[in-house]
This record gives structure tokens, C-alpha cells and sequence, in this order.
């Protein structure tokens, strides 16, 4: 197993992944297209992407999406970048930063969907502002989405979904929301492709049904 300062100094050396310090950083914003994947396709992010499953996952299926899975720690997204590499998956990018970033890496309406799976739910009060449904963040998310892009939402924790139901409800710029609390008995189940995280598959297993909303921004 390599060492966490090796990974680090692999992502530097690969093309699909942009980080601090590479000269694409500082020039994607506006660019994604142009810079990175070379093509007019259109653009998912996956947010808190961890170790790139979903991120992977979805870039096998649709061929014709760029795909690009964020996450603030290297040694994961080491992981993903390592398997789009391995099966040539030049739809396939990955950027290292904090979400709070976005607006500084992503142009207005640079964005078609959004993904966020399986986030960590932050069940206590005072860590209600870094849940990533927390209104400041939805706020981001408007900002890159472009007008009918999708923001898309799986997570196994009842608590953090309600509470992202009643952010939602609390918004006059939210439109064509739907959401099921039991995503695999509903007709929503084939949107996910059947694409599991490790994350998901435990959950699953120990008998937690996967929550699903859905839904977009009113610009």
C-alpha cells in the first residue's frame, strides 16, 4: 500500500485531477469543457465524493456526461482517479478542494447536476451549518447549477433527509422536488443506476432504507 505522502505526490502527476498548486487550479473556473475534458459534453459534479465510486460508477454508464467528484482529502480521491485511469475513463476528473470553493472553481451555470451521496450527517445542533444541505451551501449549489439542472440527494439518514425536506419547504426558489424514503420500493429507484457506495451497501444490508430527493432551483 503505498504511503499517504506518495499518494499525494501521484495526484500530482495525473491529469485528471486538479489540486492546489497544478496551473489548471486557477484557470478551470469557466474552462471545465475546454481545459479539462475537451469536449462540449455536459458536466455532473458529485460533492464529498470520497474514494469516487458514484463519481466512477456514473461516468461507465454515460459516456456522453463529464464527470467530476470533489473531495477536500487526497488519499480518496487517490483511489477513484487511480480507477478512471486503469479503465480509461477520460470523463473522469476529480478536484481537491472544500466545497465551500465552488464558486471559485465553477462559472454561473457551469454545472448541469449535481450529486451528493451519502453525506456525513452532522447530527449535532451546533454543526448544523456544515451539513451539506445547510442553506448557505444550497445557495453554492444554485450558483454553479445551471437553469433546470438537477441537484440529486442519497443518503440512509432519516434525520439529516427530514431536515433537508424542511430546508427545502422553507424556500421560495425550489421547483419540481420529488423525494421517496425508500428509494429501491420507488419509481424513483432507476435513477440511480444501481450504483452503490460501500457506504450504501452497509446501510442496506443492516436493513436502512436509502433515502432519495430530488430536485431544481428556480433562477
Amino acid at each position: 500500500m503505498r504511503s499517504k505522502l506518495q499518494r499525494f505526490a501521484d495526484i500530482q502527476q495525473r491529469d485528471n485531477c486538479i489540486e492546489i498548486g497544478k496551473p489548471t487550479f486557477d484557470t478551470i473556473k469557466g474552462n471545465w469543457n475546454k481545459l479539462q475534458f475537451n469536449n462540449d459534453n455536459p458536466n455532473t459534479v458529485e460533492l464529498a465524493c470520497g474514494k469516487g465510486e458514484y463519481t466512477v460508477g456514473l461516468a461507465r454508464i454515460l459516456k456522453e456526461t463529464n464527470f467530476i467528484g470533489i473531495d477536500l482529502k487526497g488519499e480518496r480521491i487517490w483511489v477513484g482517479s487511480g480507477q478512471a485511469i486503469e479503465e480509461n475513463l477520460a470523463n473522469v476528473a476529480f478536484l481537491r478542494s472544500h466545497i465551500l470553493e465552488l464558486p471559485k472553481l465553477f462559472a454561473a451555470s457551469e454545472v448541469d447536476e449535481i450529486w451528493l451521496t451519502f453525506p456525513d450527517p452532522r447530527p449535532k445542533l451546533r454543526d448544523e451549518k456544515r451539513r451539506l444541505t445547510h442553506p448557505r451551501y444550497l445557495d453554492l449549489y444554485k450558483g454553479i447549477l445551471a437553469p433546470n439542472g438537477w441537484f440529486k440527494f442519497k443518503t440512509d439518514n432519516t434525520v439529516l433527509f427530514r431536515y433537508t425536506l424542511e430546508v427545502l419547504a422553507e424556500r421560495d426558489d425550489i421547483k419540481d422536488l420529488e423525494h421517496t424514503m425508500n428509494l429501491y420500493s420507488s419509481p424513483l429507484n432507476a435513477e440511480h443506476h444501481g450504483i452503490q457506495t460501500r457506504f450504501e451497501k452497509k446501510f442496506n444490508e443492516a436493513g436502512e432504507n436509502i433515502k432519495y430527493l430530488k430536485f431544481k432551483f428556480v433562477h
